[in-house]
């Protein structure tokens, strides 16, 4: 549920640590092998390693700003219902999206909770994965974006945040896949 007075647990080591505005500035190119990652799936109780997916099936990683479990970013508030809601029309396209949010494991369980998702939600309280992707932060969380990954481990497409546009359109997303395969 969005709230927007509850600022428990708000002001954090991650919240001061991505307090300043860095802009997104990742330059993977399209065709290029993407960075691994092993982080924890709230949603399924299991570890995820992104190579545990080369050879097998397309990826879409959706990183998302979630504050803590009670304040969610207005701007990706609607776009975590929307890709959870659409969850089962990527996974038709045999595609897996795994959402990767800076909340820690509690926050992140409550998150799955409330939410009801039925997408992964893999934690990175460190916001290791979004540096090394280079979404860029502000505000005590890092920004947004999408990463379609084919079967290979390659970029096939990516959106970096912007204030016209904070994330890709599940639209977009899906034109994506089939332009894919």
């Amino acid at each position: 549920m969005l709230t927007s007075t509850d600022f428990t647990g708000l002001f954090s080591e991650r919240f001061f640590r991505n307090f300043l505005p860095i802009p997104a500035t990742n330059n993977l190119s399209l065709g290029e092998l993407v960075f691994n990652f092993d982080l924890p799936d709230i949603t399924n109780g299991r570890r995820v390693k992104l190579s545990d997916y080369r050879g097998v099936q397309p990826v879409l990683l959706a990183f998302t700003r979630i504050f803590t479990e009670n304040q969610y970013c207005p701007l990706c508030y609607p776009h975590i219902k929307a890709m959870n809601e659409n969850y089962e029309q990527f996974t038709a396209k045999g595609v897996e999206v795994l959402m990767i949010t800076s909340t820690d494991t509690q926050q992140s369980k409550k998150v799955v909770q409330d939410l009801k998702l039925k997408m992964p939600l893999l934690s990175d309280p460190s916001c290791r994965t979004f540096k090394i992707y280079q979404v860029g932060q502000a505000l005590g969380a890092p920004l947004p974006a999408q990463f379609l990954i084919d079967k290979q481990g390659k970029l096939l497409f990516k959106h970096l945040f912007s204030f016209i546009e904070p994330n890709a359109e599940i639209e977009q997303l899906l034109r994506q896949l089939t332009i894919s395969n």
